[in-house]
């Protein structure tokens, strides 16, 4: 019997590991994500009720291990050095130059992409990873195995039991970041510069959960050091590290002259705005290793690489205006409108000027011809006045002392730089705090994305997060875009939020500071939104990484008669506002050892999330009906599974049931209600 499940276990993993790198690596998946979840659930399950079979490059690994309390430090065996620069032609030529001083026979060089990322080492044992590190100061870096483990597209293992290091660069694609900025923003978090500052940060969290959550790449382009093979050449190692299961630098290219060298950066120079990636230049490497020792290397770096760095490009154009905008907390953000201009691929027509000291200490004004670039290719800012041009009509800026939004009073507490409007009944606030409401982390009312918000309180439908749950289908079908079925699928999304748990709601109502995590934190300890109403500051420091500042905030938030006015109109609504959770802790497993399966098309759920539900209370849903299954619940077109149910007198229940079974807070309860 163990034999069999430690197969199994071996099996799956190898299945599982192969589609990761069919996926993620060579861009061709054979599979639905759904039969790929299904395979990591199993394998999942399986390696928590037997640990012992858990194997070493388990895909299970990539979602994020324990946080750590800092990061430990790792000696590189192989010095990370820099590359020198090149900026222009000429640079290069003389590159070519100090080679041939050296070498006298021929010359080829490999050129590669200089990917705007944060270089790392990888280091396997036996085929597994088992280190990964940042460059730090090319002698010594930091141990962040656990955050490099969970992007898909570094094998934990390879095809070959090898001991091996490489060096490569964690990156964000370009698609992917403007998706992780979209999401920042809606969660009114602050929005990252740039790719590499994404990878950055996101490559040294603490918590290699976090880590998991952000959309991470690699491309491996250098190997360091491996026993008992050798190679004669780069782009012959660069080949092998692919077959090895690496995803390596791509579209790097053998050039047998400098020549061919400057051609092939002038063509990416042209056309990178074409990948899918960013690159701020290109990378020139002396292709014969042999040939690499006898150049050597300085201290800093090697003689025989070269980085060649694109100039930034810069536009000029006229500032033709600077307009307000108000996000969720009340902070006003000045956005400078521009003559449009194309840069960097695309068509700018605004711009980020930060705030208002940024505006002074660049002295901008409006109607000022200026120069504009992107900052990491993908942010459009204003980095610089043409005064030379300036003929006296210009304006100056100065920020609103009334909200543009609603007139009330701006502030600037001391010590910030954001200037915020007072008035907690912003329209522009209650509309990017709807936003967040409604958002996934929140309560995830699906189908209610910013434009319908808009809309609804354009028609006056809605004043606050509370009015959500009191919509009627009458009410949203006369609207633009929307039809009797998304009409019907959006008031269907609305109630099954309702029975969110209260950690959710609490992170959905937008407390200052209170994030994600800080709102779970509250409904783990706090039975009910009113048992969390009545705490004291004093109560909440006690909590686990609570501090003052956010203490005082949950205790202001619940003083507000306007915020307590919203939870009895969400009270009223039936919202539940108690915690899911025990005071151990623990969920209410109110289907706890039931069997349950699934049949036809849901009207009110997706498969996945009726799933969730239901293994977090404890059940497990199977694919095949039996004497052992404890209910079926059926949709429309159900078939041969509610036939069989049916014929083994198995219980089945709709949808409607099932809204009403999870509302319980007893097995028992359950158990009663489906007799």
């Amino acid at each position: 019997m163990k034999m069999d499940i430690k197969k199994k276990i071996d099996e799956l993993t190898e299945i599982i590991n192969y589609h990761n790198h069919k996926y993620y690596v060579e861009d061709d998946p054979e599979i639905s994500d759904y039969e790929y979840d299904m395979l990591m659930k199993e394998l999942i399950e399986l390696e928590e009720k037997y640990p012992d079979y858990k194997k070493e490059d388990s895909p299970t690994q990539r979602v994020g291990g324990k946080a750590l309390e800092k990061f430990n430090q790792v000696a590189h065996k192989v010095p990370m050095l820099s590359l020198s620069n090149a900026f222009s032609e000429g640079d290069l030529i003389d590159f070519d130059r100090r080679i041939k001083s050296v070498i006298t026979e021929n010359i080829e060089y490999v050129v590669e992409f200089k990917i705007d990322g944060l270089s790392v080492k990888l280091t396997y044992e036996n085929g597994i990873f088992k280190l990964g590190a940042t460059r730090g100061d090319g002698q010594v870096g930091e141990d962040v195995t656990l955050n490099l483990k969970t992007i898909k597209s570094i094998p934990i293992k390879l095809k070959e039991n090898i001991n091996v290091e490489v060096r490569g660069e964690v990156f964000i694609a370009k698609d992917k970041f403007e998706q992780l900025n979209a999401y920042q923003e809606e969660k009114g978090l602050s929005l990252f510069a740039n790719p590499r500052n994404a990878a950055a940060g996101s490559l040294r969290q603490l918590d290699p959960k976090i880590t998991a959550k952000r959309p991470l790449d690699i491309f491996v382009f250098n190997l360091e050091w491996i026993q008992g093979i050798e190679f004669k050449s780069h782009s012959e190692s660069l080949e092998y590290l692919k077959s090895m299961g690496f995803k390596i630098s791509p579209n790097y290219k053998v050039c047998k002259n400098i020549d061919e060298v400057i051609d092939y950066i002038k063509y990416w120079q042209d056309n990178r705005e074409n990948l899918k990636f960013d690159i701020d230049g290109i990378v020139v490497k002396v292709n014969d290793l042999e040939q690499r020792r006898k150049l050597g290397s300085t201290a800093k770096s090697p003689r025989w690489a070269i980085a060649y760095k694109f100039p930034a490009e810069r536009k000029k154009t006229k500032l033709l205006d600077i307009i307000v905008q108000v996000g969720r907390t009340g902070t006003l953000t000045p956005t400078a409108v521009l003559t449009p201009v194309k840069i960097a691929g695309s068509t700018v027509s605004r711009a980020t000027l930060h705030n208002e000291d940024y505006i002074k200490q660049k002295d901008i004004k409006i109607g000022d011809m200026v120069i504009i670039q992107k900052a990491g290719d993908i942010i459009p800012e204003v980095v610089e006045v043409v005064f030379d041009e300036r003929d006296g009509s210009e304006i100056e800026f100065n920020m609103p002392s009334k909200c543009p939004e609603c007139g009330e009073k701006t502030v600037r507490i001391k010590g910030e730089a954001a200037t915020k409007c007072s008035n907690i009944s912003c329209p522009a606030q209650i509309r990017r705090g709807i936003i967040h409401f409604v958002s996934r982390d929140a309560m995830n009312i699906e189908g209610l994305g910013e434009s319908i918000v808009t809309l609804l309180l354009k028609e006056n439908l809605i004043n606050d997060v509370a009015d959500i749950y009191y919509i009627k289908k009458e009410d949203l079908i006369p609207l633009e875009r929307m039809g009797e079925k998304s009409a019907q699928n959006l008031i269907n999304s609305i109630e099954k939020s309702k029975n969110n748990d209260l950690s959710r709601l609490i992170f959905g109502l937008g407390i200052k500071y209170i994030g994600n995590k800080g709102a779970k934190i509250l409904a783990n300890h706090f039975k009910d939104i009113y048992e969390l109403m009545n705490a004291k500051e004093e109560d909440l420091v006690k909590l686990e990484e609570f501090g003052s500042v956010m203490a005082q905030s949950v205790v202001q938030f619940f003083e507000n008669e306007k915020n307590i006015k919203v939870i009895e109109k969400l009270k009223n609504a039936g919202v539940n506002l108690k915690s899911l959770k025990r005071e151990d802790g623990s969920v209410v497993r109110i289907f706890d050892g039931m069997k349950i399966v699934l049949t036809g098309t849901l009207e009110k759920y997706k498969r996945n999330d009726v799933k969730e539900i239901i293994e977090k209370f404890g059940g497990k849903v199977t694919s095949s009906v039996s004497k052992s299954t404890t209910f079926v619940l059926a949709g429309r077109e159900a078939g041969s599974k509610l036939d069989k149910a049916n014929s083994l007198g198995v219980k089945v229940i709709d949808e409607n049931t099932f809204d009403n079974l999870i509302t319980l807070k007893t097995k028992e309860e359950v158990e009663n209600y489906i007799k």
